[in-house]
């Protein structure tokens, strides 16, 4: 399923906790490994100081994609190494196209730590931009296991989630995991009156008809979901992360947008939200309609 992986690393702990997880999955697969590290041009010091700057960089970068490279070489994993200048998301994002990538894997945060968690940072930028599907892991959980048993699959019924659900279905089949399929009715704006009884009735049979297509699509791909369920609750991410915490879930598969539409892409949604806080690994699919 894995043919090609790329792997960004900066080289801090984040990363090497992430680097553990490509070289499991690597294994499984007989995949290539492309370790890449970039040479952040960006810096104010390296806009200062241009030569020596930049060269220490790229001195530091082939350290670690050697160190990188001996690691994945012990375990008998084929390996290509490089380094660029350049900014570090959009030489990722440039790069995983030119190589036929199926595969990027990151860290939530690098180096600028935790109170950059995502938001702005490099990784939530190709998430933004890569057409490749992007696994996250979150460098402080304890809860990353392979190979995966049971593979979760939030929808809404959008195109996206019909994206992410195709993906989740082909790792079902490849892992031989369980597919869970969730389906989150959002209470947050709903009252008491009749009128919002109403309301919560017509998005319970809208989600269980979501439900019922994801199944039939699930199904006719080969795979039988062991679960379909729907949740209520006034937090999506929440309800997700109860989810996953009741049913062992190891895989979170999710779309990059939702039917709030592309206008709010990532940026703020569920999808983000998730990807900072999920304890476990979230594989990110953007489809085909994600293209700006």
């Amino acid at each position: 399923m894995y043919t090609q992986i790329l792997f960004p690393t900066d080289g801090s702990e984040g990363s090497a906790a992430a680097f553990d997880h490509v070289l499991e999955i690597a294994d499984s697969h007989d995949s290539t490994v492309h370790i890449l590290n970039v040479a952040d041009t960006t810096q104010d010091s390296v806009l200062r100081r241009q030569g020596e700057v930049v060269d220490t960089l790229v001195q530091e970068g082939e350290t670690i994609v050697d160190d990188a490279e001996d690691r994945a070489q012990q375990r008998g994993i084929e390996t290509v190494t490089e380094v660029r200048q350049g900014v570090p998301y959009s030489t990722i994002v440039d790069y995983a196209a030119s190589h036929d990538v199926d595969l990027v894997v990151m860290p939530t945060h690098g180096r600028r730590g935790l109170r950059r968690f995502l938001l702005g940072s490099t990784t939530e930028r190709v998430i933004r931009q890569a057409e490749t599907p992007l696994l996250t892991i979150r460098p402080d959980t304890d809860m990353v296991d392979y190979p995966y048993r049971s593979v979760l699959v939030p929808t809404d019924g959008s195109e996206s989630a019909q994206d992410a659900l195709a993906t989740g279905t082909d790792i079902a089949t490849a892992e031989g995991a369980a597919l869970h399929l969730l389906s989150v009715v959002t209470t947050a704006t709903l009252g008491v009156d009749v009128r919002n009884e109403i309301q919560l009735s017509m998005l319970e049979e809208s989600a269980t008809q979501i439900l019922d297509d994801a199944s039939a699509f699930a199904t006719e791909a080969g795979v039988e979901p062991v679960a379909e369920a729907i949740e209520f609750g006034s937090s999506i991410p929440q309800t997700i992360r109860t989810y996953i915490d009741d049913h062992d879930i190891d895989l979170v598969v999710v779309g990059t947008h939702g039917r709030t539409g592309f206008d709010r892409y990532l940026l703020g949604s569920v999808t983000e939200q998730l990807v900072r806080t999920s304890p476990v690994p979230v594989l990110t699919v953007r489809g085909e309609r994600g293209e700006t």
